[in-house]
Parts: structure tokens; sequence; C-alpha cells
């Protein structure tokens, strides 16, 4: 990875359908060194997909929901229990397990509050859970899929700089 990797993933989070030749251009590359390097850094799991990013409004997923999980069992077992219960539910679009007072934290997105609360009683349904706690996003200030680039190691001896 070196500077031009960088330049190339930057442009490429911001918009990942601009063509080859027209990334290429904005890099001060060729087309086929740069498309070369986009496949390396794919098969190299850098980059790890291209999608489509959709306005959460129009598709009728407007509310946000972040919820706290406790659980009374640690076990190996529960949580790969809980994870294919979770990965059931469209509607939970990030899931992690978190360190401190709560054990898991799920970003779920619904239409409405009646949604969240039948997607609610669907979970508690497929797996014991302690304690529940949702709180609802009132406003996004801001959201990204963009990753900061500033934190990579590259390779001096291939970038020739830094």
């Amino acid at each position: 990875m070196d500077r031009l990797d960088r330049k190339i993933l930057r442009i490429l989070q911001e918009d990942s359908t601009l063509a080859v030749a027209d990334l290429a251009k904005k890099v001060g590359l060729s087309t086929t060194p740069c498309w070369r390097r986009i496949q390396k850094m794919e098969e190299d799991g850098v980059i790890r997909r291209r999608v489509a990013i959709l306005d959460a409004a129009k598709v009728n997923t407007k509310v946000t929901v972040f919820v706290s999980i406790r659980t009374a069992s640690h076990s190996i077992e529960w949580l790969k229990r809980f994870s294919e219960v979770v990965s059931e539910f469209p509607e939970v679009v990030e899931f992690y397990r978190m360190s401190g007072d709560v054990d898991y934290l799920l970003r779920v997105v619904v239409p409405d509050i009646a949604a969240y609360d039948a997607f609610y009683k669907r979970m508690i349904a497929k797996i014991e859970i302690r304690d529940v706690s949702s709180v609802f996003a009132m406003e996004q200030i801001k959201y990204t899929t963009e990753l900061p680039l500033d934190y990579m190691l590259l390779d001096n001896a291939k970038s020739g700089e830094e």
C-alpha cells in the first residue's frame, strides 16, 4: 500500500461507480495500473465490496434505534446462538459486542415505533435476554461509510514518500 493506493481508496469511498479510466486520471495513473491496484486491494480484502448507499427515508426506514442488551449468559454457545438470531433480522444493520455495562449494541432501522415494537417482540421470543434498553435517534447529525485513511501503514519503499 502506498500513497496512490490511499488516494484511490479515498476516491472510491466517495464514488465507487467512477469508471477506472476516470479514477486513473484523478490519481495520475494510466488505466491498466490503476485497475491492477484496485484488483489487488480487492484480493487483499482492503476493498470488501462496492455497494449503493440508500436514502433511509425513501425506503421507509427513517427511525434509528440503538438497542443495548445485557445478558446473564456469557458463553460462546450463547453468543453463537444470539449472533444467529440477530442475523435473521434485516432491521439490524449493525451489531457489536461491547465492553462495560452493556454486553451488545444493535443499530436497528425501522419505519416507526410500532415496527420497532414488533421487531423487539420477535427478538425476545427467540432468545433469552436479561435486559434490553432502547434509545431512539432524534436526528442524524453525521453519517458516513468513509473510513479515515490517514492511519494506514504505507509501504515507504513503494511510495517513495513519507
